[in-house]
């Protein structure tokens, strides 16, 4: 196995418990939150999206999905283009709302496949180069791809934690 393959199994994980939280929600559905201050699924996945989509994009040279192929304009929230959800207060939260599973998996996908194409043409000697000398140590790429990596599986599983609450709270009807 090359890091490529292993890097394209990760993100590939990520999609795939990206598709599962999301997968059959209403609007509603993915809006709950469990208490005023939590995270909603619809801003998990757009977050852990938005912040892939950044990054990867960043270190591929490449433009954003978000807003090179229209998917700012499909959202339609009330923040800038360039907002990822970091730093985001409970309002913010509670303003991303989405018509559909459908439009967060589909920019998750779209995401997913850039991703998928710059880390699959990547070779162990690429994973040394520093990408942000602003940090002490310095951070390297395979570090930054590492780093969204986790944080892209925490908030996963956070929007599959917050549908398995829907689900528990259906049955229970």
């Amino acid at each position: 196995m090359t890091s490529a393959d292993l890097l394209t199994d990760a993100f590939s994980r990520i999609k795939g418990v990206v598709h599962h939280a999301v997968d059959g929600l209403s609007s509603d559905e993915l809006a709950y939150r469990v208490d005023d201050e939590a995270n909603s699924i619809a801003w998990l996945v757009w977050h852990l999206t938005r912040i892939q989509d950044d990054h990867v994009s960043d270190l591929a040279g490449a433009a954003q999905v978000w807003t090179a192929n229209g998917w700012a304009e499909r959202f339609d929230l009330p923040f800038d283009a360039a907002e990822t959800g970091y730093g985001h207060s409970a309002d913010d939260v509670a303003a991303v709302r989405v018509e559909s599973a459908d439009l967060l998996s589909g920019y998750h996908d779209a995401v997913y496949e850039q991703t998928i194409a710059y880390v699959g043409a990547l070779v162990d000697d690429d994973l040394t180069r520093i990408v942000d000398s602003s940090w002490d140590p310095p951070v390297s790429l395979g570090v930054r791809l590492v780093s969204v990596i986790a944080d892209d599986l925490q908030h996963a599983g956070q929007a599959a934690f917050v549908r398995g609450i829907l689900e528990r709270r259906s049955s229970a009807r």
